[in-house]
């Protein structure tokens, strides 16, 4: 294990989906993994080796226990997993082929961690040797009672100095569910991260301002926001152009106030599961800063593990630096 503690904060739930390329119930079977945008990110992060803990509550159940014992595997920390409530948030992931569209169907109203007060979360403890604290705009989406719960820990982070990295992660179908305020909820937890995992749309809707694709949209963003955010020192973002639902190209981009990098696009086909890629790109981005690689370095390694996790079903990405290393040397022929 490498450096202090990293903490990420959120929801952890059970992603249920149909045997290969079938329809939802098309066939009476569902595979089971654990999944959870922060619970990728920490799950991905201990594969690298880095010292890495998740701050969430699960059911005191086999739902709860099997998911704490599947990322405790991972070499996640599990100091910070409460066990209270009564339910286990869900999801169902039918996925797409062809021309067909994955689709997605939450079941996490009332969930335990959704129903958890900030009063549940003590962040004397929780942050005690944490060098960074990572959440998603996820956990604001699930209501007022988690939105409040973010803000409480993004503020706790920042009265310690902390840095705090956000990733946007816009839920459209979480936010539509409750009379929500999005863009005042993800201002006041954006203007304490000094790392934000966003594009110029994630930027747009902060701001209240579109940016016209004129081939410098992304910079201008990031520039906007750079002078909205006095925190805020790095973006970092994908881009994503979808041929069809197996082959897609990708690129990331990273820019601080003085400049940025980007890599070159590259070709991603034979698809096996795309969800979770925008995770491990944030714990990629997070582990290149973490092992003192500039914000290029950075780019790379987040590209590199979300055209990684496009190969491995479940959530989560599973790659340890050696299987890093072997992507970027660029060898595709059997590792003997």
């Amino acid at each position: 294990m490498t450096g202090n503690r990293l903490l990420c904060f959120g929801e952890v739930m059970l992603r249920l989906s149909p045997p290969g390329r079938e329809l939802l119930m098309q066939s009476p079977r569902l595979d089971v993994w654990v999944a959870g945008a922060e619970a990728n990110v920490a799950t991905q992060l201990a594969k690298l080796g880095h010292r890495v803990a998740l701050a969430t509550r699960m059911p005191d159940n086999d739902l709860g226990r099997a998911a704490a014992a599947t990322l405790r595997g991972h070499g996640v920390e599990a100091d910070a997993i409460q066990f209270a409530g009564d339910r286990m948030g869900l999801y169902f992931v039918t996925s797409g082929a062809g021309m067909r569209a994955t689709e997605v169907i939450y079941d996490r109203a009332g969930s335990s961690f959704a129903e958890a007060p900030k009063e549940a979360w003590d962040w004397d403890a929780l942050l005690a040797g944490v060098d960074r604290l990572h959440l998603s705009g996820i956990t604001p989406a699930l209501g007022p009672v988690p939105a409040a719960a973010a803000l409480a820990a993004v503020e706790s982070a920042s009265a310690r100095n902390i840095p705090v990295s956000f990733d946007g992660n816009w839920r459209g179908k979480l936010w539509e569910r409750w009379d929500a305020d999005p863009r005042a909820i993800l201002t006041r937890l954006v203007e304490h991260a000094d790392l934000m995992f966003g594009n110029h749309r994630d930027i747009a809707l902060l701001l209240g301002r579109e940016f016209h694709d004129d081939g410098s949209r992304q910079r201008a963003a990031c520039e906007a926001a750079f002078n909205a955010f006095p925190k805020l020192q790095v973006i970092a973002a994908t881009t994503r152009q979808i041929e069809h639902v197996d082959q897609h190209r990708l690129s990331a981009r990273i820019d601080t106030r003085d400049g940025f990098a980007e890599t070159e696009e590259v070709e991603v086909a034979g698809i096996v599961d795309r969800i979770g890629g925008g995770d491990a790109f944030a714990a990629g981005v997070l582990h290149g800063l973490r092992t003192g690689g500039d914000i290029a370095a950075a780019a790379r390694d987040g590209l590199a593990l979300a055209v990684l996790k496009h190969s491995l079903p479940g959530d989560a990405g599973l790659f340890r630096r050696a299987d890093l290393d072997a992507y970027l040397e660029g060898g595709l022929d059997v590792r003997r």
